[in-house]
């Protein structure tokens, strides 16, 4: 234990010198051909602050974290309220707050179809998911997947599922940690997210779930506080009036009254439908949100934390609506602002920078550091979050449950996990430079229909229906999990925006319309085709399944296939 301490002191100082002397260099260095922009030491300091208090939470939860419990689950210790306030941490992410409003700045009232996706998506968790999910799982959502089903098939599936999401999620989020501390230092986008890249393994690797979640509680109130006062600056230049903000919005916009229509940014039902599905079904198959449930002690507080969760959420996405006609008003007619956002709307997706800029034209230099901060707070938390549940995805449901048959000791199990978030955090940091372009919320909208056709169905059926067989699971899961991915790779979005094709082989934006419903169908097709003695165990297997999901007597597998 003296060396592990030693090594997490030895960690947080080449961390914190690290960013000192990132301080300097962005100061006094020209780094590459990229324009330099002036030093905002407003927002240097309080970005360093932050960052070393985060680094004392992963320090102060390193100490605390000695078993695997501690690692994946904090030990089961937090509470419903604190546990709501880290899922809304986990979810006010990149996309929600630089995103949405850089959506609705770009688009008008079409940007609210991601805010309105992500909010219904919450109460499917709270009365069908929340409650079992606590009862049935110990770690991660693959616990509750394979709990009378193939042990070794069904956790290959879920973590591949979960990795693929995890990998999607953090692309999203790298982008959106990139572009805000290249406009914070003036550096280089590829040194930028090797900086986010470089602190997210050090949180996950030493601090585990304790430190994610305090580091995403402290997050998460910053950031409602933050978006609050945008709000409030943005609404009291129109004197608290709606109607004398839309109308300034709409005398601006390039695309004036259309601002208020729907279809700017979805415009044909396939995609409209499509992108609902995938929002609203993809947040129940998000492995890093799943993984909180198994942080409170019981399904009571389960419940409790879906619905602080839900009330958070749903007040910052209306802060995010304000915020984004408010970067219409007050940034884009700007001139000061001109070249900050790239010649002012960005018709193509709204630029990802509009909300820090606005907190600028808000609350000054002093402000613009404050809410940049807060930003980078909001990424860095979710990429921890996501790096922990692709590294036990890895850990526990991969080299524990399938390469050890159950067999590994928690301490290689662990040891697992920190080198799977280090590997996870190189993979991220080169996605991060493969999609510098895309907007951050169009990402995530894309990982939502992944984790729709591949997660959300399997979760599901596991435990609602008991005609679900391991082959019908795998073979179903996998066909949806392929499809979506297959679609999204082929979409305009990835082949021809990222890869540089000359046109889109997939003809529609999202993939969850095709995808979801396939996932669905042959996983009910392949179990009631399937006859195998397994089968008829694994179906006489689900009313134990039924009883313990009621009562919270444990979460051991029944089968152990």
């Amino acid at each position: 234990m003296k060396t592990f301490k030693t090594a997490v002191s030895s960690m947080l100082a080449t961390g914190g010198m690290a960013l000192m002397s990132t301080a300097a260099l962005a100061a006094g260095a020209d780094l590459g051909n990229a324009a330099k922009q002036e030093t905002n030491w407003h927002a240097i300091v309080m970005f360093i602050i932050f960052v070393g208090m985060t680094l004392g939470i992963t320090y102060w939860a390193a100490k605390r974290t000695k078993t695997a419990a501690d690692f994946y689950a904090a030990g089961g210790g937090i509470t419903g309220f604190q546990n709501g306030l880290a899922i809304a941490g986990d979810y006010m992410s990149a996309a929600s707050f630089l995103g949405i409003s850089a959506l609705v700045y770009g688009s008008g009232y079409d940007g609210l179809i991601f805010s309105v996706g992500w909010l219904v998506g919450w109460p499917i968790i709270l009365f069908l998911i929340a409650e079992r999910l606590r009862n049935l799982g110990k770690y991660t959502f693959a616990d509750v997947a394979s709990y009378r089903l193939g042990r070794m098939p069904v956790r290959t599936f879920a973590a591949t599922g979960s990795l693929v999401v995890v990998i999607f999620y953090l692309i999203g989020q790298m982008v959106g940690a990139g572009q805000l501390i290249k406009l914070l230092f003036g550096m280089d986008y590829i040194y930028a997210v090797m900086i986010v890249g470089a602190l997210m393994m050090i949180y996950v690797t030493f601090g585990g779930m304790v430190a994610t979640t305090w580091v995403q509680i402290i997050k998460a109130c910053l950031l409602l506080g933050g978006a609050t006062f945008i709000a409030f600056g943005v609404m009291s230049r129109f004197g608290f009036s709606f109607e004398a903000l839309f109308v300034k919005a709409i005398e601006v916009h390039p695309k004036h009254g259309a601002i208020m229509a729907p279809g700017a940014l979805v415009s044909n039902p396939v995609d409209a439908i499509s992108l609902g599905m995938a929002l609203m079904f993809g947040t129940a198959g998000l492995p890093h949100i799943l993984m909180r449930f198994f942080t409170v002690p019981d399904a009571k507080e389960a419940r409790k934390s879906v619905f602080y969760a839900t009330g958070f959420i749903g007040y910052f996405y209306i802060l995010t609506f304000i915020i984004g006609f408010g970067a219409i008003t007050l940034v884009a007619t700007n001139p000061a602002y001109l070249d900050a956002v790239k010649g002012g709307l960005n018709l193509k997706g709204g630029n990802n920078m509009a909300a820090v800029w606005l907190a600028h034209a808000i609350g000054g230099d002093m402000f613009l550091g404050f809410i940049s901060a807060v930003a980078f707070a909001t990424i860095l938390a979710v990429v921890s979050g996501l790096t922990l549940a692709g590294a036990s995805a890895i850990s526990h449901d991969l080299y524990a449950s399938v390469i050890m048959h159950g067999q590994a000791t928690e301490g290689k199990e662990i040891t697992v996990s920190k080198i799977s978030s280090i590997c996870l955090g190189v993979v991220a940091v080169l996605l991060g430079l493969l999609f510098e372009k895309q907007n951050v919320a169009f990402i995530v909208a894309l990982t939502f229909s992944v984790a729709a056709s591949a997660n959300f169905p399997v979760l599901v059926l596991s435990m609602f229906w008991g005609g679900l067989t391991t082959r019908g699971a795998v073979l179903g899961g996998t066909i949806g999990l392929l499809m979506s991915v297959i679609m999204v790779v082929l979409s305009k979005a990835v082949w021809v925006q990222s890869f540089g094709f000359p046109a889109e082989i997939f003809p529609f934006a999202y993939p969850a319309i095709f995808s979801v419903p396939a996932a669905f169908f042959f996983s009910w097709l392949f179990s009631v085709l399937d006859n195998s003695p397994r089968a008829a165990q694994e179906r006489a297997a689900y009313e134990a399944q039924a009883i313990r999901s009621e009562t919270g007597l444990g979460a051991e597998g029944a089968s152990g296939h």
